[in-house]
């Protein structure tokens, strides 16, 4: 089982997807990492050598914040914004959309499940 960044990597899927199961590394990133490298995109994880396995544990540490450390910077720059008192912060303080979507009739995901006022027809 390869694991990289304290993430167990699926074994029975190529290595670009594979990649993706760690936070703060997408589609885009994956393929710069791999042709960096000289990875195909379509080996399996099972099938990586130990010293490739190796090698995108090093490029992955040394290339920027993944995992626990983008978590945890994310979760200070937001309660930086709700500390300054922003817009963006108190969007932030009432699980509300923060970046100018309409919230009239959309934002279930944001705002929660829907909940119902009894009485409210008339």
């Amino acid at each position: 089982m390869a694991r990289i960044s304290g993430v167990d990597l699926p074994l029975n899927k190529r290595v670009e997807i594979g990649l993706t199961y760690i936070y703060g590394i997408g589609r885009s990133r994956s393929q710069r990492i791999l042709t960096q490298l000289g990875i195909s995109y379509d080996t399996k994880i099972k099938d990586l050598t130990e010293d490739e396995t190796s090698k995108l544990r090093r490029v992955i540490q040394e290339e920027g914040s993944v995992e626990g450390d983008l978590r945890k910077r994310i979760g200070l720059d937001i309660k930086r914004l709700m500390e300054i008192g922003c817009f963006r912060g108190s969007r932030h303080k009432r699980n509300l959309p923060c970046r100018g979507q309409r919230t009239h009739t959309n934002a279930r995901t944001r705002r929660g499940r829907r909940i119902a006022i009894p009485g409210k027809k008339k």
